[in-house]
């Protein structure tokens, strides 16, 4: 005999529990392949990087162009990814206070460098330590998703960026990132959020919405909840605060939010 969906209380939509469970699921597999994009480019960095140290130097702007080759693969191949490189820590390298290795692809299809003017004395982009796509990782040695935000560093468009942390022996070197154009995300995880009987949003760890099917909750809208980064640590089920069923999207950092059913 089957079961039949829980209901959610008088009034509101039935909460299908396997239908979040697979959106959930989908998101993530939207996702990782960006992520593996993020991961690769972080272990290149660290070999790059791991090689300066060994020659008992400080790396240099120089030894990362040795990137240039897979961050020009990683556009090729993920259809998601706008943009990607390395963004060293302030006072990493030897000839330069910071430094972005950044590739992007343009509306034509043709790839790039970003070069940005990060001179301290007159850019208002040499501290980028204050981003969350900088910060997160920096700060919890965790991957993660930052945004949606107008990128105005890089391409003047709304936008994720995903970031991983680059550790040598410990010492935090910088971010592995990658970005994502909202437009392209929101034609991927949209159809998915539709499918459920009730509004359902999508939130990082900030509790930023980066996706949403609620009126009352928009994209780039702050939602006020629990601890949403214990929630990502927590149980891979989820939780259920104040009404709402917090579920993770299984290993990446989104959660998804939908209405809980009763007790």
């Amino acid at each position: 005999m089957g079961s039949s969906p829980r209901l959610a209380s008088a009034g509101s939509a039935v909460l299908d529990e396997p239908a979040v469970a697979d959106a959930a699921a989908r998101v993530r597999d939207a996702l990782e392949g960006v992520f593996d994009a993020v991961g690769r480019t972080a272990t290149d960095t660290e070999e790059v990087l791991a090689s300066a140290v060994a020659d008992g130097r400080r790396p240099v702007t120089a030894d990362l162009t040795a990137l240039r080759p897979g961050l020009q693969a990683c556009l090729a191949q993920y259809e998601l990814v706008s943009g990607i490189g390395f963004v060293a820590a302030p006072g990493l390298l030897d000839d330069v206070p910071a430094w972005l290795e950044w590739w992007q692809t343009t509306v034509d299809g043709a790839v790039h460098p970003l070069l940005l003017d990060l001179d301290p004395e007159h850019s208002a982009y040499s501290d980028y330590t204050h981003w969350d796509w900088f910060t997160l990782p920096r700060d919890t040695g965790q991957r993660a998703v930052a945004g949606p935000y107008v990128d105005y560093l890089c391409s003047d468009e709304y936008s994720l960026t995903l970031s991983s942390p680059v550790t040598i022996g410990g010492r935090f070197m910088g971010v592995a990132a990658a970005d994502v154009y909202l437009r392209r995300f929101e034609a991927v995880v949209m159809p998915l959020l539709q499918r459920l009987p009730g509004p359902a949003r999508l939130v990082n760890a900030r509790g930023r919405v980066a996706a949403s099917t609620d009126p009352h909750h928009l994209v780039g809208s702050l939602t006020k909840g629990p601890d949403f980064a214990a929630v990502l640590a927590g149980s891979a089920d989820g939780t259920e605060h104040g009404g709402l069923q917090l579920r993770p999207c299984h290993g990446v950092p989104l959660i998804l939010m939908t209405t809980a059913p009763p007790a």
